[in-house]
C-alpha cells in the first residue's frame, strides 16, 4: 500500500471500489483472500429498530459463495448469538460486541476475559440509563451480552439531546467510570473502556486461523465509525471498503461503495476473481 495507506480522507472523496476494481483484482494478485464485513449498514439498510434488518436472500447467497472460496468473518456489534441467527451461513467466523465473543467453524471461540469481568456493571448500566430516559418516546436501550446500544432514531430531533444527556449523567456516576461512550449512526454505544474493538478482533481472528502472513490480503467492509478500528488495523497490509453512506465525515477506508447492495456486487466480484484462478 503506498504512503497515504491509513489516512483519513472525506468519505466522499473516496475512488469507487467497484470503479477501481482491477487495482483492488491487482493488489490481491494470488494471496489468499480473507473478507471482514461489518452486518448492520453494510450487509442490511440501516432501518428504524435493530430487529428489522434483515439479511435478503440473495445477500445471504453472496456471501454463502464466497464463503466457499476464501475465509469471510462477520465482526458485528450485535450480539454474536443474534447476528448469527440473522446471518445463518455455519462455515463463517462470527464476532459479536464489537470482537468482544467470537465463534466460528472447527471449535474457534474466544471471549475476552476483562469483557466478561463488565457484565454486572453493564446490566446495572442499562437499569440507570433506562430509567433517566423515562418517557423519551421512540427511545431504545438496547441490551447485548458485552456492551449497550441507546437508539434515538425514532426520537424527535427537539429529544435527542434528552437522550444523550441521560447517557451521560448515568456515565458520570462513579461506578461506570470504566465505560466508555461512541458515537454510531443515530445510536449511542456503551462499552468498556479497554483495548479491544473490532480492530483488535480481526488481528485475533487472522492470527487465530494463521492469515496473518504476507501471502493474506484482508479486507474489511463497514460504514459506521466503530469500523474505522477495523480499517486502521489493515491499514499497512490490506484493504478497506466503506459504505458511503455519511458524507460529513473522514474515513480511514481505501475505498467506497454508494449503498448496501454494491457491498454485494462487489462481493461478486471477488468470488468470480477467485473462482477464475
Amino acid at each position: 500500500m503506498d504512503d497515504t495507506s491509513g489516512a483519513m480522507a472525506p468519505i466522499q472523496d473516496l475512488p469507487s471500489a467497484l470503479d477501481h476494481y482491477e487495482a483492488i483484482e491487482q493488489r490481491l494478485g494470488d494471496k489468499r483472500l480473507a473478507v471482514f464485513l461489518d452486518y448492520d449498514g453494510t450487509l442490511t439498510p440501516i432501518v428504524a429498530r435493530p430487529e428489522l434488518a434483515v439479511l435478503s436472500d440473495h445477500m445471504r447467497e453472496v456471501v454463502t459463495d464466497l464463503a466457499g472460496l476464501c475465509t469471510v468473518g462477520i465482526i458485528s456489534g450485535r450480539d454474536r448469538h443474534d447476528v448469527e441467527q440473522l446471518v445463518g451461513i455455519d462455515s463463517l467466523v462470527y464476532a459479536g460486541s464489537h470482537g468482544f465473543d467470537i465463534g466460528g467453524p472447527d471449535g474457534l471461540a474466544v471471549q475476552h476475559d476483562h469483557g466478561t469481568s463488565f457484565l454486572p456493571v453493564m446490566q446495572t448500566l442499562a437499569d440507570h440509563v433506562e430509567a433517566r430516559l423515562g418517557d423519551v418516546e421512540g427511545s431504545l436501550v438496547e441490551r447485548k451480552k458485552y456492551s449497550i446500544a441507546v437508539h434515538y432514531r425514532l426520537v424527535a430531533d427537539d429529544e435527542v439531546a434528552v437522550v444523550e444527556a441521560a447517557v451521560d449523567e448515568t456515565l458520570a456516576e462513579p461506578e461506570f467510570a470504566n465505560i466508555r461512550k461512541t458515537l454510531g449512526k443515530k445510536v449511542f454505544d456503551l462499552q468498556p473502556a479497554i483495548e479491544w474493538h473490532k480492530g483488535k478482533a480481526v488481528e485475533w481472528v487472522m492470527h487465530a486461523l494463521d492469515l496473518d502472513h504476507d501471502d493474506v490480503l484482508p479486507m474489511f467492509f463497514g460504514d459506521d465509525l466503530t469500523d474505522e478500528d477495523a480499517f486502521a488495523a489493515l491499514a499497512a497490509n490490506g484493504l478497506g471498503v466503506v459504505v458511503v453512506s455519511d458524507s460529513a465525515r473522514p474515513s480511514g477506508a481505501d475505498y467506497g461503495v454508494p449503498e448496501v447492495p454494491d457491498v454485494g456486487l462487489l462481493l461478486e466480484r471477488l468470488a468470480a476473481t477467485l473462482r477464475s484462478r
